[in-house]
């Protein structure tokens, strides 16, 4: 058996309703396939069907079918030239990459983590302080309370600050410096898993991403 490819987390998960929920290994995909286990729900795989253009290629942007397969019949679907494929003595398996978990149809929600990217999106790269936009190159990060005056890394302390402003503000509070915040921080609801999961590890995934 290839060992070697268990391990990568190329599989998409789906919940009862088709949406993206996260991403499994191979391995923890063939657990599941295979009827669950270490809290894995039980799941079926996702047979993607393809046209194959005049010239021999394939055309990965439109699939011909999607069709859910439970493992009986998983171990007999053909292994395409372009599918990963794990191969024991007496048997050849198509690699699973987008699996539905059968009795899941929750959808988890995600608070993101406060980052430099995490602010940047929500204030849109504009300093919180001026109005201006400054983009990425232009602006850092500031809390509103300096470290070494007990402000913490929160949504709630953090803007996005022109980098001038910023080196003027240094240590001090805004009002200490005659600056004044556009609105007050605060901290992105909540996301569906399914608007976070933006990198498709395989092509298979782009017909189930937001």
């Amino acid at each position: 058996m290839n060992s070697s490819i268990l391990y990568k987390p190329i599989v998409l998960s789906l919940n009862r309703a088709w949406q993206a929920i996260g991403h499994r290994t191979v391995k923890q995909a063939l657990v599941a396939l295979n009827g669950g286990g270490d809290g894995l729900p039980p799941a079926l795989g996702m047979d993607i069907g393809y046209a194959q253009r005049a010239d021999g290629s394939w055309d990965f942007d439109r699939a011909l079918y999607l069709n859910p397969v439970p493992w009986d019949e998983w171990v007999k679907l053909p292994v395409r030239e372009f599918d990963f494929a794990i191969a024991s003595m007496r048997l050849r398996v198509r690699v699973p990459t987008v699996v539905i978990s059968t009795n899941y149809s929750r959808m988890p929600l995600r608070t993101p983590r406060a980052s430099r990217t995490a602010i940047y999106e929500r204030d849109g790269g504009v300093c919180q302080y001026m109005g201006e936009f400054v983009g990425r190159h232009g602006g850092n990060l500031d809390h509103v309370v300096p470290r070494d005056r007990g402000g913490r890394d929160s949504f709630e302390n953090l803007v996005w600050s022109k980098r001038e402003i910023n080196s003027l503000k240094a240590n001090r509070l805004p009002h200490e410096v005659g600056l004044r915040l556009l609105r007050r921080p605060r901290a992105p609801l909540a996301l569906p898993l399914s608007a976070t999961i933006r990198e498709a590890r395989h092509p298979d995934w782009r017909h189930f991403l937001l």
